[in-house]
């Protein structure tokens, strides 16, 4: 052992184990440039590199380029085959012409059709189909195919699909229904009618059912803080609790003056509790906010409980307008457009967003959070706990709705009408 000129001190190493030594730490530094560019290749490009590393290292090249990056010795050989022939291949092209496996569906004919009407939409509900009604997954898919006769992975599937322009997808509700060729006309018509009354002082108020909650401790739709570690414990399960019921939140919501009003039934949906519930508001509400009014004009849907096909909505509106000396004009959503009542996304949505992640303990928490609902545009909401019981499927019969007093609107009657008072309205 003795030092160099530089003072670096100079060890003696055996001739046998300095190879060693050198072809250990050349195999370290070809594994860190395949690390850092291996990534960034594609396959010819990783053959060519691969092979000038071969060649830079002498004799012992393809075996340090193995062992460094995995690449077989069989890639590396044709890599130095092109270095030698100096081949040259077009722009984008890897392989040379007719190089590499044959895709599969050019060795089965038949794949690609069958695995077309497999997932065809027209074709799924076809009671002659192997996957009627069924998942749609990978592997349901591969199965089906094995049985057809074909053989083929569950990834390749999925590689085909994509091919094919097939994605997983979720459902997205955009539909309701088929739409009536008179909508827009019959929209127009609400939005005249409702801009009219209100330009002369007259209520105008959209009116729904939201839906009905389970009253108890039952999971909430939502999030809201809660200190970390303790989120408030529920039911696991969500079977109706038969002593608390169901609350049923009827709502009310003045356009002009935006507010709302929600009377909570607790028994059933009906054309009494719906008429009931406005009663309510216009005594509570509405008869202080318009003490001018002679008109009641409402915008509801076409179904439930105050479904135009309805007989007992009519007698209901009858005597609401016998008792209160109001006029009552109505006009109906067509079917399939609800969405586009006022009510849905002024108030519903509101309450909703209001109430998230609370449990529904009793009647009373629900008219608490009811009422405490507003927004930075100036809403308002009154609720109410009505406490009748509603019998259901009264009968209506022809005298009684023959005895209505209703006027029928020229522009779809069934959807527009006006029902006035039998008599005039008392003191």
């Amino acid at each position: 052992m003795g030092a160099n000129s530089w003072g670096v001190v100079e060890q003696d190493v055996e001739p046998d184990r300095l190879g060693d030594v050198l072809a250990v730490s050349a195999q370290a530094k070809i594994a860190e440039r395949w690390r850092l560019f291996g990534p960034e290749c594609d396959e010819r490009r990783r053959r060519l590199w691969a092979a000038a590393e071969a060649r830079a290292h002498g004799p012992d090249g393809v075996r340090l380029v193995v062992a460094a990056t995995g690449i077989s010795q069989a890639t590396i050989y044709r890599g130095l085959d092109e270095l030698e022939t100096d081949e040259r291949l077009d722009p984008g092209q890897i392989r040379r012409p007719g190089g590499g496996r044959r895709a599969l569906t050019e060795q089965d004919e038949t794949l690609q059709d069958d695995l077309q009407q497999l997932v065809d939409p027209a074709t799924r509900g076809d009671p002659e189909s192997l996957l009627v009604w069924t998942s749609k997954s990978l592997a349901n898919l591969a199965g089906a195919l094995h049985e057809m006769g074909h053989q083929i992975s569950d990834q390749t599937v999925g590689k085909l699909l994509r091919g094919l322009g097939f994605r997983l997808q979720a459902n997205r509700k955009t539909r309701e229904g088929t739409d009536h060729p008179d909508r827009d006309r019959q929209f127009e018509h609400i939005d005249r009618t409702a801009r009219t009354a209100i330009a002369a002082g007259q209520p105008v108020i959209s009116v729904d059912t939201k839906k009905k909650e389970l009253v108890g401790t039952y999971k909430a739709v939502g999030r809201e803080y809660e200190p970390g570690g303790t989120p408030v414990e529920v039911n696991t399960h969500d079977f109706p609790d038969k002593k608390l019921g169901k609350a049923v939140p009827y709502g009310i919501y003045d356009i002009a003056g935006n507010e709302g009003f929600v009377s909570v039934g607790i028994s059933a949906d009906t054309a009494q509790f719906s008429v009931a519930s406005i009663l309510a508001w216009w005594q509570h509400l509405g008869k202080t906010r318009y003490p001018d009014a002679t008109t009641l004009t409402i915008n509801a849907d076409c179904g439930g409980s105050n479904s135009y096909r309805t007989r007992l909505w009519k007698t209901e509106l009858q005597g609401l307008a016998d008792q209160t000396g109001l006029q009552i004009e109505v006009c109906h959503f067509p079917p399939g457009t609800s969405k586009w009542n006022k009510i849905e996304h002024r108030l519903f949505s509101q309450i909703g967003q209001n109430w998230r992640g609370r449990p529904l303990t009793s009647y009373q928490v629900v008219v608490d959070l009811i009422a405490s609902t507003t927004t930075t545009t100036g809403l308002k909401v009154y609720a109410r706990l009505d406490e009748t019981t509603y019998p259901k499927k009264l009968k209506i019969t022809d005298d009684e709705l023959a005895a209505v007093n209703i006027t029928r609107n020229d522009w779809h009657p069934e959807w527009n009408y006006v029902i006035a008072p039998r008599q005039p309205a008392p003191p």
